[in-house]
């Protein structure tokens, strides 16, 4: 494929700007690239929108090498993406980052596009995951009159929902088994001013829940197999379903009542 003019002239920028950033790094440290070529040892795992205006190592402060991040439409922690749980299994287990941050931000089109009631085509299957925070929380979501300020609210609601997500996965789970787990955050920044906002997402509450999430719940579900297959526990009984006369006996007894 042949590149156009415009093609051809926004690429030469993008290299011109990464040689001006290299002689950047190299005037301040002329080392600067061997020691990040020898690995990265990251202290955060940002999990954000793949929004333009929310660049993760700007808006954190933090440089190469310091951050690992993961970002897609609206920031959401589905458990069925295998691209997220990569990332967090690599993170949390060969990484060992200390603190993992769900980083909304207002203005956010995905959350807002979730809430128009609009169809618009396969991505629609993906922010059914917004309307159900919106579900969620129907009763707070609709007292709010104002509608930029109802979808302010729904950015907080979806970043607190995706936390608690993230603390459902057996990959945290586990880590919670082991010494100094990962801690879990809640933020949202803010477009308007540049600013992150800590929403403090209580993460405790999962404890309440070890015997659904926890490793503890799928131990003692195999162990309950196991018992049912020895012979040693009987699986509970179920009613048998009344053949054919008995339905219609049943049911005239349901219509003259």
């Amino acid at each position: 494929m042949k590149a156009t003019p415009d093609s051809s002239s926004s690429m030469e920028e993008i290299l011109k700007n990464n040689r001006k950033w290299v002689d950047e790094k190299k005037a301040a440290d002329p080392e600067y690239f061997h020691k990040l070529a020898k690995g990265q040892k990251p202290r955060y795992l940002f999990i954000g929108c793949s929004d333009s205006r929310v660049p993760a190592s700007a808006i954190t402060g933090t440089g190469p090498g310091e951050m690992f991040v993961h970002r897609n439409i609206a920031n959401l922690v589905v458990h069925s993406d295998m691209n997220l749980l990569a990332v967090l299994q690599y993170a949390v287990e060969v990484l060992e980052v200390k603190d993992i941050l769900v980083v909304g931000h207002y203005g956010c089109g995905g959350v807002a596009a979730a809430a128009s009631n609009k169809q618009l085509g396969l991505i629609d299957n993906w922010l059914t995951h917004i309307k159900d925070v919106v579900r969620l929380n129907e009763t707070e979501f609709l007292r709010i009159a104002d509608k930029e300020q109802q979808l302010r609210r729904l950015v907080e609601l979806n970043v607190i929902e995706q936390v608690r997500n993230l603390a459902t996965t057996n990959i945290i789970q586990n880590a919670l088994g082991r010494p100094n787990p990962p801690r879990l955050h809640g933020l949202v920044y803010d477009i308007h001013d540049g600013l992150l906002h800590d929403l403090n997402v209580e993460t405790d509450i999962i404890n309440e829940f070890k015997h659904i999430y926890g490793v503890e719940a799928i131990e003692l579900a195999e162990e309950a197999v196991e018992d049912i297959q020895a012979g040693k526990q009987q699986p509970a009984p179920t009613e048998p379903k009344p053949n054919g006369k008995a339905r219609k006996e049943e049911e005239e007894q349901a219509r003259k009542a």
